[in-house]
């Protein structure tokens, strides 16, 4: 194992991302992905799960929830996320009316805490129906470095449309794990290395539930890739043993941020 990193990296910073199912009667499930503006500094024009940086606030509101404190920050990021990008009431109780839910997220947008918009919206957090499904700390040099955690949710029987932001995010589609893979080989799409990893894991499941019996049989340990030499060429590596299907990629085809 070798790799070119640094002695020293900065920071990581914490984030957290939101993988919504959305179970199909005939075929497997679909997922909500956006696909990031390509002016942004960090995944231009990828496609990626809802999500971001774990705020002050977040934290915040951990304390009051009670349990593990970085992973309930992690939860209540995903949650808010989810409603600043893509208008999803996810983790919400009791399940806001349209309006409510619109003036939640113009709140957000506005620059109101979480805490206080959902206060002021009646609203509590229920961070129980998020699922913890893995951890991702990729180290690249001269590259911001994220430590992220993704959680699973089922789609509510009663969820609204979702809607993009237009501003980080300029598209949103529902879609299949294998699709997304199938369009990124065809060069229709990018995905960066986590995600092609993860979607291929998620392709696996044949719904939500399925999906859930996989996180219990593979306990999430932190994800830090690493580059190995192979007869003459550079991998990018993650561990064989957590339950990703394929663990290694060229380096000259890796797409890492």
């Amino acid at each position: 194992m070798s790799d070119a990193f640094p002695e020293e990296f900065p920071d990581a910073i914490p984030a957290a991302t939101l993988v919504l199912f959305r179970d199909m009667p005939d075929g497997p499930p679909e997922l909500l992905m956006v696909e990031r503006a390509k002016a942004m500094v960090f995944a231009a024009g990828a496609l990626v799960f809802p999500g971001g940086r774990i705020d002050p606030g977040d934290h915040s509101l951990a304390t009051v929830l009670g349990g593990d404190a970085e992973d309930m920050a992690a939860r209540v990021a995903a949650i808010r996320e989810t409603i600043e990008e893509v208008a999803m009431p996810i983790g919400l109780t009791p399940a806001p009316t349209p309006a409510t839910l619109a003036a939640l997220r113009a709140a957000l947008h506005g620059g109101t805490s979480f805490g206080e918009a959902l206060a002021d919206a009646g609203l509590s957090l229920d961070p129980s129906s998020l699922v913890p499904f893995a951890r991702w700390l990729p180290r690249h040099a001269h590259m911001r470095i994220f430590d992220t955690r993704f959680y699973l949710a089922r789609l509510p029987a009663d969820a609204p449309l979702p809607q993009v932001d237009a501003t980080e995010n300029v598209r949103l589609l529902w879609t299949t794990a294998r699709q997304v893979l199938d369009d990124a080989d065809a060069g229709d799409v990018r995905i960066i290395f986590p995600t092609r990893r993860n979607l291929e894991r998620l392709a696996q499941y044949r719904d939500f539930a399925d999906a859930v019996d996989d996180t219990i049989r593979h306990p999430i340990r932190t994800v830090t890739p690493w580059i190995e030499e192979r007869d003459g060429a550079e991998f990018l590596c993650i561990p064989s043993d957590i339950g990703y299907p394929v663990a290694s990629e060229a380096i000259a085809s890796a797409m890492r941020g």
